[in-house]
């Protein structure tokens, strides 16, 4: 979307009309205008501020002075504290009213500077209107406005288009506020010579749609390039300022479909997948099929803990032992506890693991969040624990609160063995009629299959964590849809698929393994509007207040469950053979390109 350049045409009021009177005003040293006649939280004193403000600081410091005399000579006799004489009683009273008087003080130019500066925007208000109903009145002019005198803009669509000379001084002061001296376009052109920072304009105009739309008008006119296709109308750019997205342009539309009913432990879930790829959610849906028809899935959560590794540094390999020892020592561990649970009421420190390199100490930290998925809460805790080991290991050096033996948003092998997030199993049995009817396939062909595929194949690919044939499809779709980090799809899609025939060969026993699903329900993108929606479907929506961390637990198992289903299909589509056919049908455009390019 364009934005609309208007030519800024200054309209001058008639010279035979008197300006408008302006009230008396006065300049602060900060550059502020007051209004002479604003009200100020000082004339509510009976004396002048000054005086005022001499005779409390007199007499804090003198009754202060007076009782730690008194309590000195007490403390010498070995009278009691508490045993106060009437002059020690007034002396503590006028301490209390000196006391409040000053810290109240510091309050009244902080709220005097607010009172003035609303009234200035009234001012200024008022004037701006003011000239804009005298030009009115004075263009009383039937001509149409082609034939107009060139120096009258017709569309007086805003205020801030009304230059008063009378305000030209206060104008100055007023730079930083780009609505009342730059339109839309003037501001666009400050944005591509670099005299705005495009990262500021949300800062600068209070208004984050309108911020969005001149950093995108600038983009197209830097660039070059058109992104017309990428909306911007229809969303809302103030929920995102500050915890989810900087220098907005736009939103990219994902469609969100629907898997399921999912049977997952004695309940129904219909699962939001946001996904672009053809056959994902269709695939999905016939896994939960299979499942449903075979009385559910069944699902058990192992481990409940995000990590966090910072690096250290000593000068020996010895001392970096020195501080292994004293962290993985259980004496010690109640105290380091105590420090880290400072940091919310949610975290609870649960384990710390140590590694040296060196003289390097990696120190894995796990605790459990609540219902967030917890990498800013564990990261405040560790931030604790470092401050507080400084005491006895002053020469520990920190390097980084993060040493990538966390291990965040990398595939790596101490996630897959330790886990990390939600570790969760799921499984379920899938009768002989079912496979053949819905998965178009049989038993001993799909237990084949996984043996020379997911495992076999992926150990001779040297896969980390990739036992399965599409965990990551499954799981970034609900994460896309329910405001997880997609970047952590990376350890979240560990996954180790199994099947065996049970019930003598007739049925098939499916199970998925997942140790690192992280996933949260409040904070980051859980928070927008259609995430929360999508979390809402699930029944998962914000913090669980009678079990904290209830309702990030059940999201996981609803997608490991999701991965189970759509493990189940995909595996089953490929031992029949229809995987090319289905993906040909499903997954290609049906919409004649050469046609639409012509």
């Amino acid at each position: 979307m364009d934005v609309q350049r208007r030519q800024s045409n200054k309209v001058t009021p008639p010279s035979h009309l008197p300006p408008p009177p302006l009230k008396p005003r006065h300049h602060r040293r900060d550059g502020v205008v007051d209004d002479a006649s604003s009200p100020k939280a000082s004339d509510a004193l009976p004396l002048p501020l000054y005086l005022t403000n001499g005779i409390f600081l007199t007499l804090f410091f003198s009754v202060v002075y007076f009782l730690l005399q008194r309590w000195r000579e007490k403390i010498r006799n070995s009278t009691p504290l508490h045993v106060v004489s009437l002059s020690e009683i007034a002396a503590i009273v006028a301490f209390v009213a000196s006391f409040i008087y000053l810290l109240g003080f510091f309050g009244i130019d902080f709220v005097q500077s607010f009172i003035g500066r609303s009234s200035q925007d009234d001012v200024w208000g008022e004037e701006a209107a003011n000239a804009e109903q005298q030009i009115l009145r004075d263009d009383k002019r039937n001509t149409p406005c082609g034939a107009a005198a060139a120096s009258i803009d017709c569309s007086l669509s805003s205020p801030s288009l009304i230059v008063n000379p009378k305000l030209v001084a206060s104008e100055q002061l007023r730079t930083q506020d780009l609505t009342l001296s730059l339109d839309d376009a003037e501001i666009v052109d400050s944005v591509v010579s670099g005299s705005i920072p495009s990262y500021s304009l949300e800062s600068k105009l209070g208004n984050c749609y309108r911020a969005a739309k001149i950093r995108r008008e600038a983009l197209q006119t830097s660039t070059g390039r058109s992104i017309e296709g990428l909306p911007l109308d229809g969303f809302d750019y103030e929920s995102i300022l500050g915890q989810c997205c900087e220098m907005p342009i736009g939103y990219v539309q994902i469609p969100v479909g629907i898997a399921g009913p999912l049977l997952l432990d004695g309940r129904e879930y219909s699962v939001p997948m946001a996904t672009t790829e053809g056959c994902l959610v269709a695939s999905t849906n016939r896994g939960c099929k299979a499942i449903y028809m075979s009385g559910g899935a069944a699902s058990v959560l192992i481990r409940d803990g995000m990590t966090r590794a910072p690096v250290v540094r000593f000068g020996s390999a010895k001392r970096a032992a020195e501080l292994k020892f004293f962290l993985e020592n259980p004496v010690n561990f109640d105290t380091l506890a105590v420090v880290f649970d400072r940091s919310s009421r949610f975290a609870r420190l649960q384990e710390i693991k140590c590694a040296v390199a060196g003289k390097n100490l990696y120190m894995r930290f796990t605790c459990s969040t609540g219902d967030a998925m917890g990498m800013n809460m564990v990261s405040k805790g560790v931030q604790n624990v470092l401050d507080f080991l400084r005491n006895d290991f002053p020469d520990m050096d920190v390097i980084g609160i993060s040493g990538n033996y966390c291990s965040d948003k990398k595939p790596a092998a101490v996630n897959w063995i330790e886990g990390r997030g939600k570790s969760v199993v799921c499984e379920a049995v899938i009768k002989e009629d079912v496979v053949k009817k819905v998965l178009k396939t049989d038993v001993a062909a799909l237990v084949e299959l996984n043996m020379l595929k997911n495992l076999a194949g992926s150990a001779i690919a040297g896969a980390l964590g990739g036992f399965n044939a599409h965990a990551a499809n499954v799981v970034s779709a609900i994460f896309i849809a329910t405001g997880q980090d997609p970047a952590q799809n990376v350890e979240s899609s560990h996954c180790i698929t199994m099947m065996e025939p049970v019930n003598a060969g007739k049925d098939l026993h499916v199970s998925v393994t997942m140790p690192s699903v992280e996933v949260g329900t409040v904070g980051g993108g859980t928070q927008l509007a259609s995430q929360s929606a999508c979390l809402n479907l699930l029944g998962v929506k914000g913090a669980n207040n009678e079990s904290p961390g209830g309702n990030a637990r059940l999201l996981a198992t609803i997608v490991a469950g999701s991965v189970l289903a759509g493990e189940l299909s995909l595996m089953s589509a490929i031992a029949a053979g229809q995987l090319v056919k289905s993906h040909m049908k499903y997954n290609r455009s049906i919409r004649d390109i050469s046609k639409i390019a012509a």
